[in-house]
């Protein structure tokens, strides 16, 4: 859902509950009295969550996660006692139950854990208060409130990512019979392979090193177009991957040179010179890249233009951004690129980004976008990385 229209939702709930500037008053009234209390609330949140194993799970960066997730609700906390309930606020709570859908935390969990935390807020009001009794009473009615609003908005957010990852897995699995899918991953290795059968064919003076270099180039890209084929025939029996280290850069760099860049598109590469090794399946990472990089290059014909590949490393994961300086998508299509069988393109089918986001899902990845209109796009791709190994 769009932040407007999260935001608008999030009125209509403000309007049935009964919520005023008056509460929203109270409760900015009373932060600097909570402030103090705020860091053994947290405190508590996640000596709770360290406590039970279905929380727990969740945890997998260890003490400094944890240092990190305090700073954050933290600053939740702050928010919510600040008497500002816009857009942005609205923003911050959605992404808290998306997030939640995509590290697999069950939203019960959610709500216990803010019960949890209400508890403590109105415990520590009431107990640090010394004015009217009957403000008092007001003032907490509001913060009930307010804890109730910002529990409704995290739950829609949950469950409308949760159906939508759901509907995107059943309309993939419908798709895995359509045989024209394999047809998007081999015409670039085909092209390869007839360009230099032309050549053998029709070359007046062939050079024994000339006939060897393009029969080894037809070999190296016959078996690429049967990994390709046996990585889609898997992806399409719904397999798990087979997840091992391996070297991000090396697998970029063949998805670079398994599909040929236009004469006018430049190629720019930004990566640290030690990076983790990525945790996925090699094959199928390699097809994300493939994707990202032909679909960049598409958008920037026919004048050309520059193809960005960065990588970094955040929180025990590879980034990688993907950027072409294109003609952009538009805003009411940025929803849609994704989805099965949709194309922006004549000719196309409309599988590429829906595989690439599959295989990220259960290579334990995501995808994301963001593009401007004559501006060009960015695909920003995240994967799992092997804290312990740096590769090349």
């Amino acid at each position: 859902m769009e932040s407007t229209s999260a935001f608008q939702r999030y009125q209509l709930l403000q309007s049935y509950v009964g919520w005023t500037e008056a509460d929203a008053q109270r409760v900015a009234s009373v932060a600097s009295l909570l402030e103090p209390a705020l860091p053994g609330l947290v405190d508590d949140f996640y000596r709770q969550i360290e406590r039970h194993e279905s929380t727990r799970k969740i945890i997998t960066g260890g003490t400094e996660q944890i240092a990190r997730l305090k700073k954050t609700l933290i600053g939740w906390l702050r928010g919510l006692l600040a008497g500002r309930y816009d857009a942005e606020h609205v923003a911050g709570r959605w992404r808290v139950g998306w997030r939640h859908v995509e590290i697999g935390l069950d939203q019960v969990f959610t709500n216990v854990a803010l019960s949890r935390l209400r508890q403590g807020l109105l415990a520590e009001l009431q107990a640090r208060w010394h004015g009217d009794a009957e403000l008092l009473r007001r003032t907490l009615g509001s913060l009930n409130t307010l804890l109730d609003l910002d529990l409704a908005i995290i739950e829609d957010a949950y469950q409308s990512e949760y159906l939508a990852r759901q509907q995107r897995s059943e309309r993939l699995a419908a798709i895995g019979q359509v045989a024209g899918g394999v047809a998007h991953e081999l015409r670039n290795p085909l092209n390869v392979v007839k360009t230099s059968v032309y050549y053998l064919l029709n070359a007046r003076q062939l050079l024994p090193e000339k006939r060897l270099e393009h029969l080894q180039r037809i070999e190296r890209h016959v078996e690429l177009a049967d990994n390709v084929i046996t990585a889609l025939s898997n992806f399409a029996r719904q397999p798990l991957p087979t997840r091992h280290p391996f070297s991000l850069m090396h697998c970029i760099q063949e998805a670079l040179e398994t599909n040929p860049i236009p004469e006018k598109v430049r190629v720019m590469v930004d990566s640290p010179e030690q990076l983790p090794a990525a945790l996925a399946d090699h094959d199928q990472i390699r097809i994300v890249f493939a994707n990202l990089i032909r679909n960049a290059c598409d958008a920037m014909q026919p004048s050309g233009g520059r193809l960005g590949i960065a990588i970094r490393v955040a929180d025990g994961k590879l980034i990688v951004d993907v950027s072409d300086t294109g003609v952009g998508i538009e805003p009411d299509r940025l929803s849609q690129i994704m989805e099965p069988l949709y194309s922006t393109k004549a000719r196309g089918l409309g599988l590429g980004l829906a595989i690439a986001r599959a295989i990220l899902d259960r290579n334990q990845g995501s995808l994301s976008v963001v593009s401007t209109l004559g501006k060009g796009s960015i695909f920003t791709v995240t994967l799992p990385a092997q804290t312990d190994s740096p590769s090349p």
